[in-house]
Parts: structure tokens; sequence; C-alpha cells
């Protein structure tokens, strides 16, 4: 998947000042219901209880958007939810198209009651070299990003982004942005082939005056299985996410990665020799650490293999696990623009006995930085 690069460039049109009218739109609240995360679960079994459906695509001319054209249209901060109020965080919303078929829902919870943000092109600032798109109500956002005054500087920065099937990033103060996180994998590595579950819903909960956090919810959908998903989310020097998931079965599970982690791993000192490149090393991770129910600490290298490989630690009631970024020094990488050394690792810590299963690592051959190519 080509999401390194693509979400990069999105990053940097995210800090484009803004420029032209002042008086922007907005955006847009639809007619208020009632809000109750039990209905949310409610909806989500009732899913799971039924064939899965695939949700109708956007019109066809966003899907055939080319990478550059889709660099044509970005978000006006200005325009953010809560921009101009007392509110300490700030959402982003992402256009549809490209990598992005199928639009997802988006709330804004308050005081009990939620409300549907409205699709409006005129959120989006565009150039000259954005073409002609169709205007219909097959449209909607493909995600969102959420900011806050990090520093107390009173700029808003992003400090997490979902976007795209069940992925979602997260950084902490000053980091740049490097592995994704997932809400669920199903079948990876299966020879049939892997099952990519979608998050097709959000609920933005507004925070009370100044919480330092975000409450999300977000409803996830596959042909396997469908479930909902809550996030806690509080920025600072360490971003933390408390998730809380329910999921229902459509059919047997029997391939299923909780709390999946995608990197990316090119070479470093180890497999230096296989590349032509003035850096010593490339890699958003670096290894796979894990604290198993025994009380061990396992630490395992990444490497780059020539053929796929999987690796499984059986464990009972892991501690925690995670994929790490232990080279913190520029002289690592020597990478003015990447910035590898300021990349997060990402570490999951159970909330419950997970019982017995394994810690598993695939590591997929890669020739170049674009792709993903470890999963935990």
């Amino acid at each position: 998947m080509l999401r390194r690069e693509f979400l990069t460039a999105l990053v940097a049109l995210a800090a484009v000042p803004a420029v032209g009218q002042t008086n922007e739109p907005g955006l847009q609240l639809g007619d208020a219901t009632v809000f109750e995360r039990e209905a949310l679960i409610a909806r989500a079994q009732s899913l799971a209880a039924n064939p899965y459906q695939m949700r109708e695509e956007i019109p066809e001319d966003w899907v055939n958007l080319t990478y550059d054209q889709y660099r044509k249209i970005w978000f006006d901060s200005r325009n953010a939810l809560w921009e101009g109020t007392e509110t300490p965080q700030r959402v982003d919303v992402f256009p549809p198209g490209l990598y992005f078929p199928r639009p997802d829902e988006v709330h804004v919870v308050e005081d009990g009651a939620q409300r549907p943000l409205k699709f409006d092109l005129e959120v989006f600032d565009r150039t000259d070299q954005f073409p002609d798109v169709t205007i219909d109500d097959r449209l909607g956002y493909s995600g969102l990003r959420l900011r806050a005054d990090l520093q107390g500087t009173g700029n808003h920065s992003e400090y997490a982004v979902f976007q795209g099937a069940s992925y979602f990033r997260g950084i902490g103060t000053g980091q740049t942005y490097g592995l994704s996180a997932r809400g669920l994998a199903l079948k990876t590595g299966d020879p049939m082939g892997e099952e990519f579950p979608e998050f097709i819903a959000f609920w933005i909960e507004k925070p009370v005056d100044g919480a330092p956090d975000v409450t999300v919810h977000a409803l996830l959908d596959s042909p396997s299985c469908a479930g909902l998903y809550s996030f806690v989310i509080r920025h600072g020097e360490t971003l933390t996410m408390d998730v809380t998931a329910t999921l229902f079965a459509r059919e047997d599970m029997r391939h299923v990665g909780i709390a999946p982690l995608t990197s990316m791993f090119l070479f470093d000192q180890m497999n230096r020799d296989a590349f032509s490149d003035f850096r010593p090393a490339v890699h958003d991770s670096d290894g796979l650490l894990i604290h198993n129910g025994a009380g061990e600490v396992i630490w395992r290298p990444l490497a780059n293999p020539t053929r796929l490989q999987i690796s499984a630690f059986s464990d009972n009631g892991p501690r925690g696990f995670g994929l790490m970024q232990r080279a913190r020094k520029f002289s690592d990488f020597a990478d003015l623009e990447a910035h590898y050394h300021n990349r997060p690792g990402l570490w999951v810590t159970p909330g419950e006995d997970w019982g017995r299963g394994s810690v598993a690592l695939g590591e997929i051959p890669a020739d170049n930085l674009t792709n993903d190519n470890i999963v935990a």
C-alpha cells in the first residue's frame, strides 16, 4: 500500500496557510437525534446478523482522480469543527476519492444528541488544476484528523488521523508520523487473501471545557464481522488511546489479529549492502518488543527477508507488545526530510486477560520504502 508517501503529502498540504476570503462556511451539521452508545452497539449487532453489503461508492470521476489531482484539494483549517470556540480540540475532514471510494458517516455528539456532518465541497481549498467533478448525495468525507494546541503556542497541530479501512495513526508532541494501527486484522497472510474491515461511521464527542482528551466511536464492518470501537484519546508527549471494542461475528473467525500494527522496514546495517542508498538505515520501526504472560521481555529485531516470513511467539495472557523505533539519533538515518529518528513506537497493553494465543510478526519482502511490509 502506498500509504506512507500519500499521508505524508496530506500532512504537508494541511500545513499550507489559507489565503483569500476569511468568511469561510465551516462544517455544516444536520438534524439532531438522541445519542446512546448502546444503540451503536445494537447497530453493529444488527449488521452482523444480516448478510454483508458493500457500501455504495462515490461518483466515478472522484474515484478516477489521479494521485496528483487528489493533492490539489485539501481541507481549509478555518472550517474545522469547533474553530473559534473555547473547545480545546479541532477536527478536520478529508475529501473522498482516489484510494477512498466509499464515504464515511461522521457525527458530532454534544449534550446527549448526535448530528451528522453534511458533505460540503466549499470546506476544501482547491487549485485550478483540480477537475470539475460530480456533486451529489453519494458523496461524503473519507476520514478525520484531530488537532490541538500541543505546545502552548496557540497553533493547533494534528496528533491523530483515521482514514482508510480501519487504519489509524497517532503521534506524541513533536513526533513525525510513522507506523499505523488497525482496528482488526483478518486472514493476514492467508493464501486466499487478506480481508480488510472498514470503519464506516464515526461519532466524535465534544470534549468538556478544559478536558485533555477526546472520545471517538467508530463502527466497523466486514464480510466476517461487525463491531463498535470507542477511543479515548489523550494527546501529549506520549499519546495514549484507551480502546474498547465489541465485535459480532457473521461467520466462524479462525484467523483474527487483535490490536494489529503495520509498519515499514527497508534496511539497516544488517542488510545495508542490498541497497544503493546514501542513508545508513531506512525504517519506521526496528523491532518487535514483547512482555509475555510469564514476565519475560523479548526483543525481536525486524528484517526485510527475501521471501515472506511469519514468526509466532506463543503466549498466555500477554502483558504487552509493540513495534518500536529504538534508533533515535539523526546520524542513524541521515535523512533531513523523512526524520526516521523521530518516528513513534506503538505499545499495546491489554486491558483484560486475552488468554492463549500468540504474538505474530509478518515480514514481507520490499524493495522500496513506499510499502508497509511489517505487520504484528
